[in-house]
């Protein structure tokens, strides 16, 4: 096994269990080792600290698989790791009962470059690093194994596989997609997911707690949702009693999915919905100039900082749309604002939502720190898997 030795003191984050070797820190490969190999991650004075995937062609060198240089990574190893990762959820009192799941969380459940979410019998697949694409047929099968399920889908088809040196990978691995189309039933509600065609691997999981938050703070609100994909934070705040739902969003074909979906739930009253297609942007200074009000407003945009260098852009974006959410709230409304961009950290989408407050001019409290769902774990040792961030305030 070819070995990658550091560069004398680089080792510290490997000691504090940061899967991450940086390309800055390798002194040289010892042997040769392909993109996705296996190699043993060396102190310059040649002790093991562990066992990572190597990926020659990206600023991430190696990604750890185990900080136990004796384990061996081979099939047993993602079996065991695939199936640990689904017992957890299994066991979550807070994920009973839920359709739609992440199943793998990359870094967090021990597999860099995994991500696996189910969808009822079916489970997406989106393997982003070089270790995780060498053991694809591992992977696949492990989850096979573990769930019971009756199609793996692959969607590797995001811009972050180029920083590996990968080419963009999706379709069927494993079985058929069913012909009818595919639901899931997520806190009472019934949602279409789309795992060819849609976002990530077809849904935002990670918004589901925060859904139902909105759900409970809805009752007798005009409710504002932007960006507002397929209706997600929409239904939950009609469920909850909302006066009015007013959602908008870019993409014609993600308000169509919304609108199916309020029809799949006849419970809900549609007649207090409406549907927008328009940039977010325009349509809150739209909104602004016709003088309307709302009590609750949600803002869940795309990521607008996919790095720490795009931070200073993003921040101008994030401050914009929350100072005109915060314009448009009434005394008494709620804004719940979120960030999924990993490179605006808390502390600063925080300063971004306080500054778009003062400039707005209004005194607003924070009653809700939002985040990811359960089935989205942190690890402790890599804070920059804490992607999702978001604050419902209170103004006035």
């Amino acid at each position: 096994m070819a070995r990658l030795i550091l560069k004398p003191g680089k080792e510290r984050s490997l000691l504090r269990r940061h899967p991450w070797v940086f390309a800055g820190s390798v002194a040289a490969l010892d042997g040769r080792a392909r993109a996705g190999d296996t190699v043993d991650v060396c102190t310059a004075d040649g002790r093991v600290l562990a066992r990572a995937a190597c990926s020659p062609a990206s600023q991430i060198r190696a990604r750890v698989w185990s900080f136990d240089p004796e384990v061996v990574i081979d099939h047993a190893f993602f079996k065991r790791k695939v199936a640990e990762a689904v017992a957890r959820r299994a066991a979550h009192p807070l994920l009973a009962g839920q359709e739609g799941v992440r199943l793998i969380h990359g870094e967090s459940d021990g597999l860099p470059g995994v991500i696996a979410d189910r969808y009822g019998p079916v489970v997406v697949v989106q393997l982003t690093s070089a270790g995780a694409d060498k053991w694809r047929e591992a992977i696949v099968g492990a989850l096979v194994q573990a769930t019971g399920c009756v199609a793996v889908y692959e969607r590797s088809d995001s811009e972050v596989r180029g920083l590996e040196g990968l080419p963009p990978v999706a379709g069927c691995v494993f079985g058929e997609l069913p012909e009818e189309p595919l639901t899931i039933v997520e806190n009472g509600l019934t949602l279409e997911v789309d795992v060819v065609g849609g976002h990530k691997t077809g849904f935002y999981l990670d918004q589901r707690d925060n859904r139902l938050l909105t759900r409970h703070l809805a009752a007798g609100r005009r409710v504002l949702n932007c960006f507002c994909y397929t209706g997600g934070f929409s239904l939950q705040a009609l469920a909850g009693g909302a006066a009015e739902v007013l959602s908008i969003d870019s993409s014609a074909p993600a308000l169509a999915a919304a609108q199916r979906n309020l029809a799949r739930n006849p419970a809900l009253d549609a007649a207090r919905a409406q549907w927008r297609e328009d940039d977010v942007f325009q349509a809150l200074r739209s909104l602004r100039a016709e003088g309307r009000k709302f009590d609750l407003i949600v803002l869940d945009p795309p990521k607008f900082a996919p790095s720490a260098a795009y931070a200073e852009r993003a921040a101008r974006a994030y401050k914009d749309i929350n100072l005109l959410g915060f314009r448009l709230l009434d005394p008494g409304g709620i804004l719940m604002s979120y960030s999924c961009s990993g490179g605006v950290g808390v502390e600063l989408f925080q300063k971004i939502v306080a500054g778009a407050a003062v400039d707005a001019g209004v005194d607003a409290r924070i009653l809700h720190r939002l985040s990811a769902a359960a089935d989205h774990p942190v690890g402790l040792a890599v804070p920059e898997g804490e992607y999702l961030k978001g604050l419902a305030c209170q103004i006035g």
